[in-house]
Parts: C-alpha cells; structure tokens; sequence
C-alpha cells in the first residue's frame, strides 16, 4: 500500500507541473481509500499490477473496469476498462511501462475486457508517444461547455 500511494502522489506532482489547472494532488487519505477498495474486492473486477526492480515498486498499472452503458442507452455494451499507468522517474526508459501494459493486456484478455482506454491529457507528449507506440489511438471527441449561468 505505501507504494502504491507514493506512486499516485508522485504521479500527482508530475501532472501539477503539466499543468495545474487540470490537475490537482489528492489527499493521501483518499488514495489509501482507494487502494484498499480495489484491493479488497473479491470479484476481480479490477487490478492493480505493479513492477518490481531489486525488490522496489518503480510502477504500477490499475485496470478499471467502466460501467456498462444503461439499457435504456443506445450505445452496445462492451467488456472495457480504463487503465492508469505510472513509473517512477527514476526506472523510465527500462522497459517497465511497457512490461505494465503488456501485463494488462493479458489481465484484460483473461477478464473478458475487449477495449482498454488510457486518458491522456493532450499537452502530456510523452504519455502520448507512450501510448501510441503501444497500438493505443484517439477515439471519438469529449465535446465541453461550461453552463452559462
């Protein structure tokens, strides 16, 4: 668990550089929350991977399985997840965050997912080239506005 958090708060600090108007660093109460609700679902919903290098988590993956759409929707149902990826600074440019996305390709596979989504802020290019380099695309287009009044 502690690395599991320092990890996210590390994540944290890594996009309020990108840019802190989108993203904000979460309370450590709340990201052990998490965690421990994850980790402690029996139905193997979701997962948490992590890498290991001469015994120090350097990374994780979380898989997050998405809510199917309503019945009353039009949209079909399929089996996806969103995944979140981090590594530490320090073991970038090794292979590890590559390893992590191959291991939630199998989790996936195993679980009966068959779409795998990652959010990626635009302005993060290396998150971007990451991704893409792993067969990851842009699909379809979030359309916003803030309410008027």
């Amino acid at each position: 668990m502690p690395a599991l958090v320092a990890l996210r708060l590390a994540n944290a600090e890594a996009h309020l550089a990108l840019d802190p108007d989108v993203y904000r660093r979460p309370q450590r109460t709340a990201v052990i929350e998490h965690f421990t609700a994850v980790l402690s679902d029996a139905t193997g919903r979701n997962a948490v991977l992590v890498a290991e290098q001469d015994g120090q988590v350097v990374g994780m993956v979380e898989v997050l399985r998405q809510p199917e759409p309503p019945a009353h929707q039009i949209l079909r149902p399929e089996p996806s997840a969103q995944i979140h990826t981090v590594v530490l600074g320090e073991a970038r440019g090794r292979g590890v965050g590559s390893a992590l996305l191959d291991a939630a390709d199998r989790w996936a596979a195993e679980h009966g997912l068959i779409n795998l989504s990652a959010g990626i802020h635009h302005r993060n290019a290396s998150a971007v080239r990451f991704y893409r380099r792993h067969g990851y695309a842009p699909s379809g287009t979030s359309w916003v506005r803030r309410p008027a009044g």
